[in-house]
């Protein structure tokens, strides 16, 4: 058992340490987007197949063009799915249209607007380089070629990269199921009546679509009142689950039951609290087999929480290694007093300038509760601890949030 406090990027690694990747799955090219490539992407073909123009104009022989102007005879045209069949001899050049293939004996294309005449014979004005405006066969990639190495989350480029190398079907990391727990007296779903002393669900959504903007599936677990016994019922409902993430109850009040609860059935505690703000109370453990994570109730807590610890773990589980959210470098725009020994994560507004580093600017207000500002925050000023007092026009490292 990992001793209470930890640092947060302790806290990660044990977390990213105890997780294990998913069985892969094969899916169609088209359910491919967002997903975790698992075997290296080989292409099936290459590309170009062969050699084709990268231009409109005419395929011709250089040796018959090298002291232009010369007349050249037509003898045919290739266009893109209809190659002209025959070989170009001498004095002879063929109409060919961009990603058309070039005609065999061919070895330049000359430009349209570098040709007189038409019809049956032409004039070439200037003469082209050797291989001038013409694509080689596999000069993307060839047959056999690994292109794509895993594990890595595909794009859109991608997508269209894997089609082009012939890949109907891909190798890819199973998406996480993961429920989702509120928990609380006091909370109650969107929708629903607010009686005194109730508040919405935020955490429940808002880590619901966290979840599935980092390629896992999240289970609705709802919200349960701050019964141990319920809550236990429904953390045991969800042990055939991949993961399972509560929100609240993991502080030290007479109301928080999470820990406790979950004890009862066999909760083996990796960590409780750690050294950070906001976020302190985190929590993380197993109940048997299934990974529990445990956030805090205030909302912006939470999500802060999710980008640390919950987005590596989602992806440690399809199949990556799990980093920290990458850090960059920004300008602060005004003065920031020393640090405690907690790691603070200060929701700020990035403003990017031109040939310099981007400006950032702390919110006035960091109360975790403050869902608003954490909604126009684009970034997490990171203050390591012990951090000395940093002044307007300083570089500080940035999370940015998407």
């Amino acid at each position: 058992m990992a001793a209470p406090f930890l640092p947060v990027a302790a806290a990660r690694k044990l977390i990213i340490d105890d997780l294990s990747p998913l069985p892969a799955e094969t899916v169609k090219l088209s359910e491919a987007l967002g997903r975790t490539l698992r075997a290296d992407a080989v292409a099936g073909v290459s590309h170009p197949p062969a050699d084709v123009s990268a231009m409109d104009g005419f395929a011709v022989r250089v040796a018959d063009v090298s002291s232009a102007p010369q007349v050249l005879r037509v003898v045919g045209e290739s266009a893109a799915g209809h190659p002209y069949k025959g070989n170009i001899g001498a004095g002879e050049a063929v109409r060919i249209f961009t990603g058309a293939y070039v005609p065999a004996g061919a070895d330049a294309i000359v430009l349209q607007e570098d040709i007189d005449g038409g019809g049956s014979h032409v004039m070439v004005k200037e003469a082209p380089t050797l291989g001038r405006h013409i694509r080689r066969a596999g000069q993307d990639f060839r047959t056999g070629e690994t292109v794509l190495t895993a594990p890595r989350v595909l794009t859109a480029r991608d997508i269209g990269l894997l089609a082009a190398m012939n890949l109907p079907r891909l190798s890819v990391g199973r998406r996480p199921v993961v429920g989702v727990l509120s928990t609380g007296d006091e909370v109650v779903l969107p929708g629903d009546s607010v009686a005194e002393g109730q508040i919405v669900s935020a955490n429940g959504p808002g880590i619901s679509a966290f979840i599935a903007a980092h390629g896992g599936e999240p289970f609705d677990l709802g919200v349960v009142k701050d019964d141990p016994k319920a809550l236990l019922r429904v953390a045991e409902s969800a042990r055939h689950l991949d993961m399972l993430v509560t929100s609240g109850g993991v502080s030290v009040g007479d109301y928080d039951v999470v820990k406790g609860a979950l004890s009862e059935a066999g909760f083996k505690v990796g960590f409780h609290k750690i050294a950070m703000r906001p976020g302190k109370p985190l929590l993380y453990g197993r109940l048997h087999a299934l990974p529990v994570l445990g956030l805090p109730g205030n909302p912006v807590s939470a999500m802060v929480c999710a980008v640390l610890f919950l987005g590596p773990a989602l992806a440690r589980l399809q199949g990556r290694a799990g980093d920290a959210p990458e850090q960059s470098a920004a300008r602060l725009s005004i003065d920031l007093k020393a640090n405690d020994s907690r790691t603070d994560h200060i929701r700020a507004k990035l403003t990017h300038q031109p040939g310099d580093l981007p400006i950032v600017k702390p919110f006035g207000t960091q109360d975790s509760a403050q869902l608003a500002t954490l909604a126009r925050a684009d970034a997490l000023i990171v203050r390591e601890p012990g951090a000395p007092t940093a002044k307007g026009g300083d570089v500080v490292s940035v999370i940015s949030l998407n």
